[in-house]
């Protein structure tokens, strides 16, 4: 099984524009998305599904990842059908509310994979939280782990959230703390990869204002933020990308406790600094983006 991430920008891209599928590839997103759900017309389900496996399969050495309709919309099955021998780096599920989807699409993913000759569990979830329910369940949907072993990973989705919710999306997104709090401690405390962020929607031509809420997410643990328009994505992967400083420390931080560790100390002080496990696992983390990203 294979993780998901690091994954600091996720562009999305509607399946029914098959053109700016190439386009979205040389725009610098760790992964693309090509969008089967919100962005497609009920009428066009079906021709949308067949340009996304045929997209995926051009592009087959790129990161696509697909993302399905939900599972209650009667097209999950014939999306996963399609899209999934195809061999995307993964789909995105939206309206996730219980751990029951996750066992549901877990067991559709494996029937798709068999019939396809996969090894089970290879295509990854990411799980779009985008509910009042699916924000109060996140711990227990994160806590599922279905055999055999497959990567989850959970994004939050704020313009539904928002809408089940009856609120308004501010530009200083005060309303969306609580969700982006209570999701970024739920993955940490199942163990689960960091979260990606919603997309910042107010204005897509402020970018200082994409910039504040990508700082913001960041600094309430999140990895990266999904993107709606090419021109977020170079802000979004300066942001949630390591700097060289950064990387250095981390490095010297590493070095220096697994030389401590092997003379039998488990804690230590670095440039005045507590050096201890969760400081290692956190310093570990950025010299894996970092080399993701070269």
């Amino acid at each position: 099984m294979k993780p998901i991430g690091p994954l600091r920008t996720a562009l999305f891209v509607p399946a029914t524009r098959p053109d700016r599928v190439d386009k979205a590839l040389d725009a610098g997103a760790d992964v693309v998305i090509i969008d089967l759900e919100d962005a497609v017309a009920q009428t066009l389900k079906g021709e949308a599904r067949e340009t996304a496996r045929k997209k995926v399969m051009e592009h087959a050495s790129r990161r696509l990842m697909v993302r399905v309709n939900a599972l209650g919309s009667g097209h999950n099955q014939s999306d996963l059908q399609a899209i999934v021998g195809a061999a995307p780096a993964g789909i995105m599920l939206p309206k996730v509310e219980s751990g029951e989807h996750i066992r549901e699409i877990h067991e559709r993913l494996l029937g798709c994979e068999r019939h396809c000759g996969m090894p089970p569990g290879s295509l990854g979830v990411v799980a779009l939280i985008e509910s009042a329910r699916g924000v109060q369940n996140i711990f227990r949907i994160l806590s599922e782990a279905p055999g055999p072993a497959r990567a989850f990973l959970a994004a939050f989705g704020a313009a539904d959230y928002s809408l089940d919710m009856g609120i308004d999306i501010s530009r200083d997104g005060a309303e969306l703390h609580y969700p982006r709090s209570r999701i970024a401690v739920a993955c940490r405390a199942a163990g689960r990869e960091p979260p990606i962020d919603t997309p910042f929607m107010i204005d897509l031509k402020d970018l200082d204002g994409l910039k504040t809420d990508a700082r913001r997410a960041k600094q309430l643990g999140f990895q990266g933020k999904l993107c709606i328009h090419p021109n977020q994505v170079g802000p979004c992967n300066e942001i949630f990308s390591p700097t060289a400083e950064e990387i250095q420390y981390a490095r010297r931080v590493v070095g220096a406790f697994e030389k401590s560790e092997a003379e039998g100390i488990g804690a230590l002080q670095l440039d005045g600094k507590f050096i201890d496990y969760p400081v290692v696992e956190r310093c570990r983390r950025i010299i894996r983006v970092g080399e993701s990203i070269g």
